[in-house]
């Protein structure tokens, strides 16, 4: 049995959640509390960090939203695809799959971190320079979405990045000046895996420390 371990609330869970729901795959969603020191275990025992989500069949275990998506779509995928098969057509979704992980959301978990973790002042500090960095991801993915209605020409790997990274990015700091970024977001969010993923997370959504950015769009 194929079995998902993570949080409705986590973005790279809901990656991962996308992909399974786009390919119809069968799977078992194990719920992860990390206040709960058993389920912390648990974590620690599936991927080297502790950190979620993971992906476990019989006694393989992934880690890495990215690789574990790429596994399901060679290993679990009927008529819908998420990868070219491929490689030499399949780089640019994974270009545009590690820029949406690492300029858009690293950098909205930058600004999170500073404001949970860090000392009095840090979020005066880092969002800044964090916010700017937002900024020109939200052009480039403006520029490349010109004349696409997916980021790679058809919905796939980058897409199912793209919806949790511009959900949390937004509400903290908006693209809506990007007018195609800004129509994309909406194809997202029409899409029916999205749709039960937001509604898988909406009861979680109090958790998050830029709620008001969440609740002026889906609350």
């Amino acid at each position: 049995m194929l079995t998902l371990y993570g949080h409705p609330l986590s973005s790279y869970t809901q990656k991962v959640l996308i992909a399974l729901h786009e390919l119809g795959t069968d799977f078992e969603f194990r719920h992860i509390d990390l206040g709960d020191e058993s389920d912390r275990a648990l974590m620690r025992s599936v991927e080297p960090m502790g950190r979620m989500p993971a992906l476990r069949e019989g006694d393989l275990v992934l880690s890495q939203s990215s690789l574990m998506i790429e596994w399901l779509d060679r290993h679990h995928s009927g008529p819908q695809r998420l990868l070219d098969p491929d490689p030499d057509a399949s780089l640019p979704a994974r270009q545009w799959d590690r820029f949406l992980d690492f300029q858009v959301m690293q950098m909205m978990q930058q600004i999170v971190d500073a404001r949970i973790f860090m000392a009095e002042g840090a979020e005066e500090r880092v969002a800044p320079f964090a916010r700017g960095k937002l900024d020109l991801a939200y052009a480039a993915l403006d520029r490349q979405l010109d004349g696409r209605d997916w980021i790679a020409g058809r919905f796939g790997l980058a897409d199912c990045a793209a919806f949790p990274a511009l959900f949390y990015a937004g509400a903290i700091h908006p693209f809506a000046d990007h007018p195609r970024l800004s129509a994309y977001f909406k194809r997202l969010v029409a899409r029916p895996p999205v749709q039960r993923v937001i509604e898988g997370a909406r009861p979680y959504y109090g958790w998050f420390p830029f709620k008001d950015g969440i609740a002026a769009r889906f609350l």
